[in-house]
C-alpha cells in the first residue's frame, strides 16, 4: 500500500485546514491509521490516531479540542481536520497505517508512512 498526503499549506492563526491521506495500491484494511508531524529541528511525534471503523480515538494533549481525526474507508481516506491553528502547529505532517487494529501511538508500529505535507501557521 502507498499512502499521499495532501491539504498542507499556509494558515494563518486561528485558522482551519483539513488534511486528506489515499491509500493506493491497497488499502488502509483493518489496521489502525494515524498522523504524525515534525517541526524544524526536532523529532517525528503522535498527532492522532483512530481505528479501523473509527469505533476509538486518540489525540496528542496538544491537539485535544482543536484537532478531529476521521477515515472513510470506501474511499481508503482518512482526514485530519485542524482548527484553531497555533504558530506551533507548523511542520510536515505525515499519515501513516500501522500494524495493528488497535490504537497505539508508538511510531515503531506503524509500518507504512505518507511523503508528508507541509503546514505553516503564521503568527
Amino acid at each position: 500500500v502507498q499512502l499521499q498526503a495532501s491539504g498542507g499549506g499556509l494558515v494563518q492563526a486561528g485558522g482551519s485546514l483539513r488534511l486528506s491521506c489515499v491509500a493506493s495500491r491497497g488499502t488502509f484494511s483493518v489496521y489502525t491509521t494515524g498522523w504524525f508531524r515534525q517541526a524544524p529541528g526536532k523529532e517525528r511525534e503522535f498527532v492522532a490516531a483512530i481505528t479501523y471503523q473509527g469505533g476509538s480515538s486518540n489525540y496528542a494533549d496538544f491537539v485535544k479540542g482543536r484537532f478531529t481525526i476521521s477515515r472513510d474507508n470506501a474511499k481508503n481516506t482518512m482526514y485530519l481536520q485542524m482548527d484553531s491553528l497555533k504558530a506551533e502547529d507548523t511542520a510536515v505532517y505525515y499519515c501513516a497505517r500501522s500494524l495493528y487494529s488497535t490504537i497505539t501511538r508508538r511510531q515503531d508500529d506503524y509500518a507504512r508512512w505518507g511523503q508528508g505535507t507541509q503546514v505553516t501557521v503564521s503568527s
